[in-house]
This record gives C-alpha cells, sequence and structure tokens, in this order.
C-alpha cells in the first residue's frame, strides 16, 4: 500500500491551465474525422455548444464551448453528474485545437448550471481555510492526488494549493452538491479521502514476480485471481465474475513478431475499436473504449523477447481503473525468462485466440466490385445501422447510397484500392431453367473465400410480378445476400436478395435476385456505370470458381 502511494505521488503530470474566457469541455476525441462527425452530431441533438476540432495529434475532438472558465466547471459538473457526458470528460484550454470540423446550429435549450448552496453544518471559508493551514506537506499532495483519481486534477504533485489545485477543488465541490469555492472543508477532504483510500484497499496493488512469465508487475489482486496461461498470455480473471481482467504477455520474438502481435491484439473483443493505437520501432499501446470495457495494452521488445501486459476494465469504474493502470505501467519490468509455447489446454475455436474472443462483426453479408475504384454493392440490410462497414481484410468504406424499396446499396472505399475483377453486366436475359450461379460468402467469413453455388433460373419476374426480380432455384444462406448471380458465361445478371421473412414461409431452394438492369440504374443515378458484358460462350466452372473469388467480398457491418 506505501509503496502504491508513493509511486502516485512521485508521478508528474502536464499543467492544464485554463484561460479565462477560452475553456471547453472536452468530451471524446476520435482517429477519424467520420467518427468525430457522427458523435458530435449525436451530442448535438440534444446539448447546446457542441465544437468538433481537429487536435494537433490529428485525432478529432468533440468539445463543448467556448465558456469562460466559471462556466466551464459548471457545465462538466453537471453535466458529469446528470450522465449527458462520460465521466472521464474534462476541461481544455483549446490549445491544441486546430482546424474546426463541426459547429452546432442553434436551437438547443442551454444546460442550466445551479450552485447548490452550502451544506448546513459545514465550516465556514475562513474556517476552511485555517484548517487546511494545519495540513503537513504530505496531506496536501494527497489532497491533490485524491482529486487526480477524482479526474478534476491533472497537474503537478507538489503540494501546493495554487490556481488549478482550487480549480479542481471547485469542480469536486460542484460536482458533488456542495458550493464551488475552491477551498474544501475538513469534512469534504475527509470524505474525498476515505473513498480514495478505499480505493485503493478494495485494489489490493500486491507486488508479483511471474518467474513463469519473466515479468515483474504491481497487479490489482483485490479484484483479480489468476486464471490460467494460454500462450503468449497468463490470463487473471475478476473475482466476481465482472468484465475485469489481465494479461501479461511474454513471447520470444524481433520486431515482425512485435507488429504481428500488435494487429493480432486489435482483432480481440477485450481491444475495442474506439481508441488511440501507437506502434513503435521496439513497442506498442492500445487503448479502447466501448458502452461496457475501457482497455489498455502495452507490449515492448527486449533482448528477443516481447513482454506486456493488458488492463481491462469495466466503464463505470474509471476511478479505480485509473489508479491501477499508473501502479501497473510505473511497476511493469521484464525479468529473464519466456512463457513457453506448450503450456496452456486453452479449447480450440475458431472464435478464440489463446481463449480469448476474436471481435465479430454484428452481421455479414456479400458484396461485389462494380468499378476499378473499388466501389461495391450489396444488399441494403448489410449496411443497416452500422457504426462501421468493411469489406475483404477490413477494408473501410463509406455508405454511397441506400434504396431501401430495391434492397440494394453501393459502397465506396475511403483509401485507393484495385480489385483483381470487376463485375459485367448481362446485357441479354438468359433463358428460363438455364444454369446460374450465386457467389457469397456462406458462412459469415468463417472461410477465406467465397463459395459457389449452383442454381437454376426459374422466372424472370417475382411471385407478385415484380418485374424488378429474378426467382431461381438454388439453396442459399444468409452470409450470400448481396453477392453475383451468374450467368454461364461469367455476366452478372442480378444480385441475391435477403430471404424473405414473415408469415409466409417459401421452400428453401426459392430465392430471388435483383435484375441486372435495375442495378445498372442505381448506379447510373448515382453517378457510376457498370460495364457491359460482350456475348460470349459459357465459361468452364474452375474459370467462373476465380472470377467470383476475385469478384466477390466479404461485407461487414461493425457496432
Amino acid at each position: 500500500m506505501i509503496r502504491f502511494i508513493v509511486g502516485i505521488l512521485a508521478v508528474l503530470w502536464a499543467t492544464a491551465a485554463v484561460a479565462q474566457g477560452s475553456a471547453w469541455v472536452q468530451i471524446e476525441a476520435h482517429p477519424d474525422q467520420a467518427r468525430g462527425q457522427q458523435r458530435a452530431e449525436f451530442y448535438a441533438s440534444g446539448l447546446p455548444d457542441v465544437e468538433g476540432y481537429r487536435l494537433s495529434s490529428g485525432w478529432y475532438a468533440v468539445a463543448l464551448g467556448p465558456y469562460s472558465e466559471a462556466e466551464a466547471i459548471n457545465v462538466l459538473s453537471q453535466l458529469r453528474a446528470s450522465g449527458r457526458i462520460p465521466r472521464d470528460s474534462f476541461l481544455a484550454n483549446g490549445a491544441n485545437f486546430r482546424t474546426q470540423f463541426f459547429a452546432s446550429t442553434p436551437g438547443v435549450a442551454p444546460v442550466e448550471t445551479v450552485v447548490v448552496p452550502l451544506v448546513a453544518g459545514e465550516e465556514t471559508q475562513a474556517e476552511a481555510r485555517v484548517s487546511e493551514r494545519s495540513l503537513s506537506r504530505q496531506d496536501r499532495a494527497l489532497v491533490q492526488v485524491a482529486l487526480r483519481w477524482e479526474g478534476v486534477y491533472t497537474s503537478a504533485i507538489d503540494a501546493d494549493f495554487g490556481p488549478g489545485t482550487r480549480r479542481a477543488m471547485a469542480a469536486w465541490q460542484q460536482a458533488n452538491g456542495f458550493e464551488a469555492t475552491g477551498v474544501m472543508t475538513t469534512r469534504q477532504r475527509q470524505g474525498m479521502l476515505k473513498a480514495y483510500r478505499e480505493a485503493v484497499a478494495a485494489l489490493d496493488m500486491t507486488p508479483t514476480i511471474e518467474t513463469t512469465m519473466g515479468v515483474e508487475i504491481d497487479l490489482p489482486l483485490g479484484l483479480v485471481t489468476f486464471d490460467r496461461f494460454e500462450p503468449p498470455f497468463a490470463q487473471y480473471r475478476a473475482t466476481s465474475g465482472d468484465d475485469r481482467q489481465v494479461l501479461l504477455i511474454s513471447q520470444i520474438g524481433d520486431r515482425g513478431t512485435l507488429a504481428s502481435l500488435y494487429e493480432v491484439m486489435q482483432t480481440l473483443e477485450i481491444v475495442p475499436l474506439d481508441g488511440s493505437r501507437t506502434l513503435r520501432r521496439n513497442d506498442f499501446t492500445l487503448t479502447g473504449q466501448n458502452d461496457r470495457i475501457i482497455s489498455y495494452t502495452y507490449a515492448r521488445l527486449d533482448g528477443g523477447a516481447i513482454k506486456g501486459f493488458s488492463l481491462v476494465w469495466p466503464v463505470d469504474d474509471a476511478k479505480r481503473q485509473r489508479l491501477a493502470l499508473q501502479a501497473m505501467q510505473e511497476s511493469f519490468l521484464p525479468l529473464e525468462g519466456v512463457l513457453s509455447d506448450t503450456i496452456g489446454s486453452a479449447a480450440q475455436d475458431i472464435d478464440l485466440l489463446a481463449g480469448l474472443a476474436i471481435r465479430r462483426p454484428e452481421r455479414a453479408r456479400s458484396g461485389f466490385y462494380v468499378d476499378t475504384a473499388g466501389a461495391v454493392l450489396t444488399t441494403a440490410s448489410a449496411v443497416d445501422q452500422c457504426t462501421r462497414v468493411t469489406v475483404g481484410e477490413d477494408i473501410p468504406m463509406t455508405i454511397g447510397a441506400v434504396d431501401g424499396d430495391l434492397g440494394v446499396a453501393y459502397l465506396t472505399p475511403q483509401k485507393s484500392i484495385a480489385p483483381l475483377a470487376v463485375a459485367r453486366m448481362a446485357q441479354v436475359e438468359p433463358r428460363l431453367q438455364s444454369d446460374i450461379a450465386v457467389a457469397g460468402f456462406s458462412f459469415g467469413g468463417i472461410l477465406t473465400a467465397p463459395s459457389l453455388t449452383y442454381g437454376t433460373f426459374s422466372d424472370v419476374k417475382g411471385l407478385d410480378g415484380d418485374v424488378r426480380v429474378q426467382r431461381l432455384e438454388v439453396l442459399s444462406e444468409p452470409g450470400d445476400a448481396g453477392g453475383p448471380v451468374f450467368d454461364a458465361s461469367g455476366a452478372v445478371m442480378g444480385m441475391l436478395l435477403d430471404a424473405e421473412s414473415g408469415a409466409r414461409q417459401l421452400p428453401g431452394s426459392v430465392a430471388f435476385a435483383l435484375d441486372a438492369s435495375v442495378l445498372a440504374e442505381f448506379l447510373a443515378t448515382n453517378g457510376l456505370a457498370m460495364p457491359a458484358s460482350a456475348p460470349e460462350s459459357d465459361m468452364a466452372p474452375e474459370d467462373l470458381t476465380i472470377l467470383a473469388a476475385d469478384m466477390t467480398v466479404l461485407v461487414s457491418c461493425w457496432n
């Protein structure tokens, strides 16, 4: 315990002074502008003064302001207390704000900030100052440590109650229903320090030397306990069955291995998509947060071995997470020895990596390239209410247009790509009962290449007479929807639609496709031209399989 507190007192933090009249409440920051824009629009629907700025780091911040310093403190306290902004929101002076990318429109009611009168029975401000002067230097430093734990103080632990500390005290008072005087009473200090000491005691940060891993580190053994070894990890699970867990990392490797681990860790559910990612020459850092967990991972290469740790914590317990993470960062020390690859007995599962769940999309459908720039046609259901859409090997896409009535959407790549093959539009409708083939990711990406399923062209219209739709006789899976339907020559005659849902249950081999002419019209309306197919002879099955693999993509919806 003493070691933990002393370690905290020794850390210096950058000063974050907020200039009068130019203060913001920073809510979130994201690595790409599209996500920043989306979140800014979300907050602007219910809060006033929402602005978005590109930071000097290249990230995109969502903030409220500008306000005076006092207004910013009140807004931060009121909105955090009511749960309308994240608990880790903080005051910012705008020094690293660069280009503005979002400004909210007028019309949202201003935030009412109410200063609550001083609780009866407390000390007067003069009495509080007298009490404060009796504190020892160590006591004053501990108050700053507790204020930092509360998330309101970011300056140095110097035992000096200067302007930064006073602002932090006022913010804490406001958030906890006291008059924001900037001078804490004896009762207020005691209450805050009691909560801080209880958090420290609950964590029980224990110096741990894991000889099997070759790692020394302080671990929160009050809340996690050792579970098992699964190379390259030692896994510690929560004692209470919640989302808390710790991983220690140990494996032989070089810079290539480090880079591979950096990529692999990002596929795990314990590393949420939203967060910073930094890969350097000899180490990497991953952070992430979603509505359930906060995650931090660090690993470094040292003497032919990669050592590191991950801390995964419930998002609603951010204060104790900050304490645990700081102690782990300060105490982490690689030792001799590396975890053997032969240790561990995790059940083999394609959805697991060393016993940890791999992140999977909310749903997966199929699509196909329609131009050389990488535009993709897919079913509308594939992209419905998705935070992020990818194709292939995690290529980020932007939704270009969606036609819900037709059930079709087109996507454009956010970065330049070069498809191996592009769909050619069939100019002549095949004869009824002729052979067709549907390409798609039938099993939602479990297989790395699309499946090709053969069937029959049954009718030029749907069961209800809709001439925009073709009826097929082919066995298909939900993941095939959005995939191309080929005629015998390899030309695309349509796009497979989602199976009908509802009271009417059709035979399993009945499927429907949106006709190629309808697809061409949809693309033309949105400024895209799909190349036409010249009359050709029938394509050999092995050649059609190669064409389908080069043209068909997995479309994944992430939330």
